[in-house]
């Protein structure tokens, strides 16, 4: 199975490449991709790496917290999109 994690607090300079790189120190990465606004091509400072489920909480612990580009990363499971919290 694969887990997708949220990932925020980008640097606006990182790129889909740049973010697969520092996570594959950690992990195999399946996919990385950094959110853009559709207008500009600007990224919005958040992104989702996906990884093996049983690779994800090792991930978590070690990149959440991590200086990447001057700035401290967010790292944690990300919630199916339209999910409420607690629903």
């Amino acid at each position: 199975m694969v887990k997708t994690l949220y990932v925020g607090n980008l640097s606006w300079s990182i790129n889909d490449q740049e973010l697969a790189s520092v996570f594959e120190a950690h992990a195999p990465v399946i996919s990385a991709r950094v959110i853009t606004e559709r207008e500009s091509g600007r990224s919005k400072g958040f992104g989702f790496v996906e990884v093996e489920d049983n690779d994800a909480p090792k991930v978590i612990k070690e990149m959440n917290g991590f200086s990447l580009g001057g700035r401290s990363l967010m790292v944690n499971e990300a919630r199916p999109k339209g999910k409420a919290e607690g629903a």
